[in-house]
């Protein structure tokens, strides 16, 4: 006689449960994997054209820096048949190389004064009980409402009265005075994250405000240090319309301005041009590469409190 095969719960007998059950959980499974989305579709194609849109000038100008004049407007497009390695060395020679150092000097001083004050003032304004704070806050958050355009001639007249003009200091200041609201915003709402426990345990081992400052919130706001420090160097490193009227001797002038001068010495020889400007936009792109975890990390936990 043949075993009787039992029956599970839903009267089904034994081969047919076993159907069932393995149906079930393959239609499970597939309802475990995510499906592709027209959104998702729409989302990746228009990340795919601003991709595009911003990489490629940056190739094509990076193509034609390799070209003598002539190949860039018969062949703009194209590949260069020679590849001129020579256009770098020559743009180096006739005056990139002095800009290049300006413009280092400038965008290195902007950075350390910018973070520095800012720090200090989002510390004072997070921990100390300052009577008016709030307003001190206003204060400093309404300079994002100011257009530097709108003050180009003010500010003329008082680095001129100062004694800064054709001086790096004539822009360090005007870059920091103008990068400083915003990092304020950000370092302070970093700042209100950390707990008063270890500011609390400092004081008791006899810590003063000054060594909570320097040994336990700069340590902890490196991400959003450096997340300052990359906004201030891509504004202070491609700043245009101060760098043009503030500094007029030739030696001193940051690499923004400085190719303009440059383009004319060299008779507009497109190539060694476009090398130049290669030469000016490799800095920040190392920068970002190299904190862009920090960047990332500063951003969105410096936007936790406000």
């Amino acid at each position: 006689m043949k075993p009787i095969e039992s029956q599970g719960d839903s009267g089904l007998v034994g081969s047919d449960a076993k159907i069932v059950k393995f149906t079930t959980i393959n239609t499970k499974s597939k309802k475990g994997k995510p499906r592709f989305s027209i959104v998702v579709g729409i989302i990746f194609l228009f990340l795919l054209l601003y991709l595009t849109a911003i990489a490629y000038p940056l190739f094509w100008m990076i193509i034609n820096s390799f070209k003598n004049t002539a190949a860039i407007f018969n062949d703009t497009w194209g590949l260069p048949k020679q590849w001129l390695f020579s256009n770098y060395i020559t743009a180096w020679q006739q005056g990139v190389s002095s800009y290049f150092v300006n413009s280092l000097i400038i965008t290195i001083g902007t950075c350390i004064l910018t973070v520095l004050i800012s720090s200090l003032c989002a510390y004072g304004l997070t921990r100390f009980q300052i009577k008016g704070g709030k307003f001190l806050l206003l204060f400093v958050s309404a300079g994002l409402m100011f257009s530097p355009q709108s003050s180009l001639i003010p500010l003329y007249e008082l680095i001129q009265k100062m004694g800064l003009l054709d001086t790096y200091w004539a822009l360090i200041l005007t870059f920091t005075a103008y990068r400083i609201p915003l990092t304020v915003l950000l370092i302070r709402s970093f700042f209100l994250s950390i707990p008063k426990e270890l500011e609390e345990s400092a004081f008791l081992d006899g810590a003063t405000s000054l060594d909570v400052f320097t040994r336990i919130f700069l340590p902890m706001s490196k991400p959003i240090l450096f997340t300052g420090v990359i906004l201030t160097a891509y504004y202070s490193w491609n700043e245009f319309l101060f760098s043009i009227i503030f500094i007029q001797k030739e030696e001193l002038k940051p690499i923004t301005s400085g190719l303009l001068v440059f383009k004319d010495a060299l008779n507009t020889n497109w190539g060694v041009l476009m090398a130049g400007l290669v030469i000016s936009a490799l800095p920040l792109i190392v920068i970002f590469m190299m904190m862009q975890k920090y960047f990332v990390r500063g951003m969105a936990e410096g936007s936790v409190k406000g």
